[in-house]
């Protein structure tokens, strides 16, 4: 038996679609329901009518600023309130909204900007912006609130909606452009991972601008009618178990770090909590067991890449067993190859996913349209008889921090001769038990301090290094190519 899985595709979507029109319909039938609330000691409410609102006026000052369908528009805000609803007005006017982390420093937003060329960057104060790219500031985006609600530009739900950036392997970043019809695709994840009903109250515990929190944590409870709660900003994960009782929480979302930090502080079970979803990185049995001891819920995490959002979950209706990442969800068809071709369940071998899965991207800037009958997404796996994906690792060095991709090649190419810098090789470490960092081994006599400094100034928080270790030499292999598994088996040795 091979390792394809399909059970046959979902209905297309309408042929004219638009992403933010479909994420609002339900709530326009419950309008005075609580779509949005921000928990914490600063409690901030949205209802579904003030939401809709909102978007549609914010949308009629974009049109009104001289932009035209498919202009991109860079987003340069914090984690907070606006972001969601300035995304969501983009798409409702036609543009094509460009999300990126506030944390990314001038030299790294000018390179996203080129890559990209955005016709507008909305921002906020203290936040790198682009250079020679016309701003629009949070006090303009109030002042549309007293526009006319514009109709959203309808159009296929083929052409393009939204670009995210990942970190590319070669360690140039790669703007992922996905289409209208991935919000539609999001519907496999409702029963395949979430257990999603319009009664739920969904807590994200990642921030605004976050990926994982835009889909999982605001634009899937919005598509079912269903309440999103996000923590105010600066919230501590040792808090978050009260927040969960205090908001009422029925799904909690968030990534596997975040787990680790809250068990320690998790004293009862929730009162109102069903289940849990992890995601942005692998869950270790040993947190998904410790979880669901200490709160007798379920902890049901997703597999999946800024390229097709997950595809691969743990549900209520088919908990994962252990050690393993759950099922495709129904509707997509996912394999295990080898040199393009399928192998034999049980053998060890690329996870790949139909390019005809409409959750998809079409493409990643200045590159092709998607060809073939695979995509090859970077990930080892191993595929059970009965579906069952069993998650390998990376193929490639790519290392993940905190949910976000980052290339090696990057954060290497940023410390190319700096002083004191011969040579150097950035690693992901095990430092505890579910507890990695990135590390930057190097050769020469550069001080930590002024390593350190300078990551501040060139890279985002989260692509900073943790640990700066200084060896007489590198590890290379007989083909000259560094062997950066061996320098992480050299640390993680003792």
């Amino acid at each position: 038996m091979l390792s394809v899985f399909d059970t046959g595709g979902c209905a297309p979507p309408p042929a004219s679609f638009n992403m933010a029109a479909y994420v609002l319909t339900a709530g326009q039938a419950q309008p005075d329901k609580i779509a949005l609330e921000i928990v914490g000691a600063k409690s901030r409410r949205i209802t579904f009518a003030e939401l809709h609102h909102t978007v549609a006026t914010t949308a009629s000052g974009l049109m009104g600023a001289g932009l035209q369908p498919g202009d991109r528009v860079l987003l340069r805000l914090g984690n907070r309130f606006e972001f969601p609803l300035v995304y969501l007005a983009a798409l409702w006017a036609g543009l094509v909204p460009v999300p990126t982390s506030a944390q990314l420093t001038q030299t790294e937003i000018d390179k996203l900007a080129s890559l990209c060329a955005p016709r507008l960057c909305i921002s906020e104060d203290g936040i790198a912006v682009p250079r020679d790219v016309a701003i629009l500031s949070c006090e303009d985006l109030a002042r549309m609130k007293t526009l006319q609600p514009a109709a959203p530009i309808m159009g296929s739900p083929d052409r393009l909606a939204y670009i995210i950036f990942t970190s590319g392997t070669s360690g140039t970043p790669r703007g992922v452009c996905h289409a209208h019809r991935a919000i539609w695709a999001r519907r496999m994840m409702f029963d395949g991972w979430y257990g999603l009903r319009a009664k739920d109250r969904v807590l994200h515990a990642g921030a605004f601008n976050w990926t994982y929190t835009m889909g999982t944590g605001l634009m899937d409870p919005w598509t079912k009618g269903a309440t999103a709660l996000i923590p105010e900003d600066g919230t501590d994960p040792a808090d978050l178990p009260g927040l969960l009782d205090n908001a009422e929480a029925t799904i909690f979302a968030a990534a596997p770090g975040v787990y680790r930090k809250m068990l320690p502080h998790v004293s009862a079970p929730p009162k109102t909590l069903r289940h849990g979803l992890s995601a942005g990185e692998h869950l270790s049995e040993t947190i998904r067991q410790a979880w669901q001891s200490r709160t007798g819920t379920q902890l049901h995490q997703a597999l999946g890449m800024s390229e097709c959002s997950t595809f691969i979950s743990s549900s209520p209706d088919a908990p994962a067993p252990p050690d393993t990442s759950g099922l495709p969800q129904r509707g997509r068809k996912v394999a295990i190859l080898k040199d393009g071709e399928p192998l034999p369940c049980g053998e060890d071998g690329m996870l790949a996913i139909s390019t005809r899965d409409p959750g998809l991207m079409l493409n990643y800037i200045g590159e092709p349209t998607l060809a073939g009958a695979w995509f090859e997404t970077g990930d080892q796996a191993r595929m059970a008889e009965d579906g069952t994906i069993t998650y390998l690792g990376r193929q490639d060095d790519m290392m993940n921090a905190g949910g976000f991709r980052v290339s090696p090649l990057e954060v290497e190419t940023s410390f190319t001769g700096q002083p004191g810098i011969d040579a150097c090789a950035a690693v992901q470490i095990r430092i505890k038990q579910d507890a990695d960092v990135i590390a930057l081994f190097h050769t020469g006599q550069a001080h930590e301090q002024d390593l350190r400094a300078h990551a501040e100034r060139n890279l985002a928080r989260y692509k900073q290094p943790r640990l700066y270790i200084q060896r007489d030499a590198l590890p290379y292999g007989a083909n000259g190519k560094l062997n950066r598994r061996a320098l992480r088996a050299s640390f993680e040795a003792p």
